[in-house]
């Protein structure tokens, strides 16, 4: 089965820092006292403590399997033996649903398989649910996402990633979509034994406006994304691995061959934050340094630095030219062999083993280490223990939302049952054929059976591939040792939403990091963004941060 999600490919670092694809949530200290309000009260701020607590659904865990590889420094677990399918059983052995139709957005990254489909109607029917999935582009999802969160015609339920929720969107999570608590608080989420399964963290962070409103994606906090390399191409032209920013430089510049149309990366600014340190974007990117200060991420001195590196890559040529154009698919590009180093969430790892394995049999993907700015150890960031979200706008009927949240709670089924067994891989002989009791994918799997159903909810993160259990192991070892380099920042575990007169004040600075990188803006371009992100509101940010920590105990 393949890994739930825990985050997912964005314009930014995660990330979500990292979805499709990431056992226990590491926790964050407990956090003190609530600041904003209830439902109908304040939607800034962030509420925990006592406050939280009355919020969160029971925690009842699942004892469906015990995984051979357990979570460490933040990591996923693991499970790398074979699971006797024939023996598989039912987490929930009655429908919770009750065909009742309701309609769904959420983001694609592919092409979206056409309505009614194998794989969405085998779900269906499963879990007896009527879905209408609307699917958009993941790359320009929040574009779409404050489109429709602006409009009076919002789907019944709406999947929202956490690097989506900047500017305006924040804000309007709590206008447009419902509390759950009535339907999932306390004992009430008995009803649903996979959402009552999932960590106390991760619901935690689906708290918006003092209100239960999101259907968490359990994340390992060790989530991070990763800069991958073709082995294969590596072992044949004898390349080291390189373990510092100079040594992917110079590396670089040897195996560019524009000629050749081979080159040596895509876009790498999603692992120089990673290399020097830089905290995601968001909440996330606020902490209370050694000397007491409250600082931004973009005041980092460390975020000119791996701007800079970026942009090296870029002047020297070994970049991609429709990487600098931002077209295309960069994983196509890998898989091609056009590039030979590429950076994206954990998901890659297995999808790129699974769609090569029959066409290309020399193809080997790995995950590079990530290096420090000096070559030593890096300086990570942990993700928030939940990243994804999925919600029920309000005004919905009883009956959409029973259905939307028997959709989810199939969705959350453990690992080692037959709900997460159609939800991974689908229908057999359809989507999948049993080889050696191992299934494995056809291609008409690998092409419907993504990026829906994993969307609504998810089980505590793990990773777990029967045609290809070494890369179950090489994820969770990946993130234990890059786990070992993270710190939690002042906001970790703390589900914020800013005030709305700060909706837009850090918007200017995906665009400009792009130009800068590519050599359409100048250094001092940059710097002069950050002086007016200061003074137009920044500062005062950092006061309104300040306040709120105060209040509520810092998360580190």
């Amino acid at each position: 089965m393949t890994p739930n999600a825990a985050s997912g490919p964005s314009r930014r670092s995660f990330l979500a820092s990292t979805a499709v694809a990431t056992a226990a949530v590491a926790g964050g200290m407990p956090l003190l006292s609530a600041c904003g309000g209830s439902d109908g009260g304040s939607r800034e701020g962030t509420t925990s403590g006592k406050a939280a607590d009355k919020m969160l659904p029971t925690f009842v865990a699942s004892t469906v399997a015990k995984p051979d590889l357990a979570s460490k420094n933040g990591s996923a677990s693991g499970y790398t033996g074979k699971v006797d399918l024939a023996a598989l059983t039912a987490s929930v052995p009655e429908k919770l649903g009750t065909g009742a139709s309701f309609k769904i957005m959420s983001p694609f990254w592919g092409s979206p398989p056409k309505a009614g489909n194998p794989y969405y109607t085998a779900l269906d029917a499963a879990a007896g649910t009527k879905i209408t999935w609307q699917n958009q582009d993941g790359n320009t999802y929040g574009q779409k996402l404050g489109a429709v969160l602006a409009s009076s015609s919002i789907p019944d339920m709406v999947v929202v990633p956490g690097w989506e929720l900047v500017g305006k969107i924040a804000n309007a999570v709590t206008a447009k979509f419902m509390d759950l608590g009535p339907y999932l608080a306390g004992d009430k989420v008995k009803k649903y034994p996979n959402l009552a399964a999932i960590p106390s963290d991760a619901w935690r962070m689906g708290i918006f406006g003092g209100a239960l409103r999101g259907i968490p994606m359990p994340a390992a906090t060790a989530s991070f994304i990763v800069p991958y390399y073709r082995k294969d191409i590596f072992d044949k032209k004898g390349y080291s691995v390189p373990k510092s920013p100079d040594e992917f430089l110079s590396w670089a510049k040897e195996a560019t061959s524009a000629k050749a149309k081979v080159w040596a990366c895509g876009d790498m600014n999603w692992t120089a934050w990673n290399i020097f340190g830089v905290r995601p974007s968001g909440t996330l990117g606020w902490n209370i340094g050694s000397d007491g200060k409250l600082i931004y991420r973009v005041e980092q001195p460390e975020y000119l630095e791996a701007l800079e590196w970026t942009r090296k890559l870029f002047d020297a040529g070994v970049v991609h030219p429709d990487d600098k154009a931002r077209s295309g698919d960069a994983g196509n590009r890998f898989t091609a062999g056009q590039i030979l180093v590429f950076n994206n969430d954990m998901s890659s790892w297995y999808g790129k083993t699974a769609e090569q394995a029959a066409s290309n049999p020399d193809f080997q993907i790995e995950g590079m280490d990530i290096f420090g700015a000096d070559g030593g150890n890096p300086k990570l960031t942990a993700a928030q223990p939940a990243g994804i979200w999925s919600m029920i706008r309000k005004g919905a009927s009883k009956a959409t939302v029973e259905n939307a949240l028997a959709a989810a709670d199939f969705a959350a089924a453990p690992y080692g049952t037959k709900e997460r067994m159609l939800v991974d891989y689908g229908v057999e002989g359809t989507h999948y054929k049993v080889k050696d009791g191992v299934p494995v994918k056809t291609d008409q799997g690998n092409s419907e059976v993504v990026n829906a159903w994993v969307m609504l909810a998810a089980p505590a993160p793990y990773f777990a591939h029967p045609d290809f259990p070494d890369i179950a192991r090489k994820q969770v070892e990946w993130q234990q040792r890059m786990g070992a380099f993270m710190t939690k920042t002042s906001t970790y575990g703390m589900n914020i939403v800013e005030p709305t007169r700060y909706a837009n004040l850090a918007s200017q600075f995906e665009q400009l990091e792009i130009d800068y990188v590519r050599g359409h803006k100048k250094l001092s371009d940059v710097q002069a963004a950050i002086s007016t992100w200061k003074s137009s509101g920044g500062d005062k940010l950092r006061d309104w941060y300040k306040e709120l920590i105060d209040k509520n105990g810092s998360g580190n």
